[in-house]
């Protein structure tokens, strides 16, 4: 049968979507049009295209968005130094908004009349999501089922699943899963016994790090180079900025580094608890401060700590295509021209040490910061600068 409407759903080929997929079938008689953003996740290309035909999915679109992810999203992210609530780095957050734009051109591309996605009503995903349809496609139809389907709870998808023969994996028999989101940035793991903040959280929980106590007894290193403020270079190589993220990704994994039990706060409101896993990103954010360090001058450096909270919880909150967020990513990159050099980096069971810095910038001068005595710097405006201070305690 051949359906006049079309719909664009984010399919990952899991038990959720496809359900959502069958349902969106059954409520909606359109043509399901399955989208799938490749950025870095635990893919599964075979699994997503059979279960899709399975499901009568003629049109399934799998898109290598990696670099674009990187390059476009993660590496803005990094030059504002961006980490919500002081420990989490937006691994889920800034994935939601290239998603969105994609899914919007395929909508666009195929003349569909509506968007799909499989975020839930309680999380921060849903926001994200349609905000970047809205910014991209106000006048395309967003579909949000679990806002308003009647499947209520995991024995109801399960049973919903069983009546149109859709695989349900072992571990989703029963009891809630863990709920997983990984891209090449980060994996993040939520439910189950973490749900409980007094609980600790199992190590078989952590999906891509090895537990510091189990890492090497040697140390590695690793050298990044920056070029306009972005990474370049791994170890003098250089690298596409999937590759480069890749290479971090697999040298700070081994090391323990990256790792973040949290309970944040979403902007829905309601407080949750979860693993992340960033390990590249870790390596990333605290080489580019040691860069920044050497290459640009201290109102730029405090300015940009001043913006960050804001910054951050913009991107957390789906404003990535916002005012607020273009403003702010203007100041972050007012003097990213500046920031060129390398920072060698010393990983030893979960630890990160700088070890050394190199740059051409004269921004930091080692005539002027030594003890040995020297004429750059005139120590008798000391006192004058002192004293102007003084008056502004009063």
């Amino acid at each position: 049968m051949k359906f006049k409407k079309k719909i664009v759903l984010a399919y990952s080929g899991g038990l959720d979507t496809s359900i959502i997929l069958k349902w969106l079938q059954e409520n909606y008689k359109a043509e399901i049009i399955a989208y799938t953003a490749n950025i870095g996740q635990n893919l599964n290309k075979k699994r997503i295209i059979k279960n899709a035909k399975k499901l009568g999915v003629k049109k399934i679109i799998i898109n290598n968005l990696k670099n674009i992810f990187v390059k476009d999203y993660i590496y803005p992210m990094i030059r504002g130094h961006a980490i919500y609530e002081g420990v989490y780095l937006l691994g889920t957050s800034i994935a939601r908004p290239l998603i969105a734009k994609d899914q919007i051109r395929i909508a666009k591309k195929f003349k569909a009349y509506a968007v799909s996605h499989g975020a839930t009503g309680k999380g921060n995903d849903q926001v994200r999501f349609e905000l970047g349809y809205h910014y991209f496609g106000p006048k395309i139809k967003i579909i949000a089922p679990w806002r308003i389907w009647r499947l209520n709870s995991r024995s109801d998808l399960i049973k919903y699943a069983k009546k149109h023969n859709i695989p349900i994996p072992k571990d989703k028999k029963g009891a809630p899963p863990f709920s997983i989101d990984d891209n090449l940035f980060h994996t993040s793991t939520e439910g189950k016994i973490l749900e409980n903040p007094k609980n600790s959280a199992p190590e078989f929980v952590f999906q891509r790090t090895t537990s510091p106590e189990k890492a090497p007894n040697k140390a590695s290193f690793v050298t990044i180079g920056f070029i306009n403020g972005d990474p370049i270079t791994v170890n003098g190589k250089k690298l596409s900025p999937s590759k480069l993220l890749e290479r971090l990704n697999s040298t700070a994994s081994k090391n323990g580094i990256g790792r973040v039990d949290l309970v944040e706060n979403r902007f829905i409101g309601i407080k949750s608890r979860g693993v992340y896993e960033t390990p590249g990103g870790t390596l990333l954010i605290n080489a580019h401060r040691a860069i920044e360090s050497v290459t640009l001058d201290k109102e730029t450096i405090h300015k940009k700590d001043e913006i960050m909270p804001k910054y951050a919880e913009l991107i957390y909150n789906g404003y990535w295509y916002s005012r607020a967020r273009f403003k702010l990513q203007k100041i972050v990159d007012l003097k990213r021209n500046k920031v060129n050099g390398s920072v060698k980096l010393k990983l030893y069971k979960g630890n990160i040490t700088i070890v050394s810095r190199q740059t051409k910038s004269n921004a930091y001068s080692i005539k002027k910061v030594s003890f040995e005595e020297n004429k750059t710097f005139n120590k008798s405006n000391v006192e004058r600068f002192i004293n102007f201070h003084k008056k502004k305690l009063k």
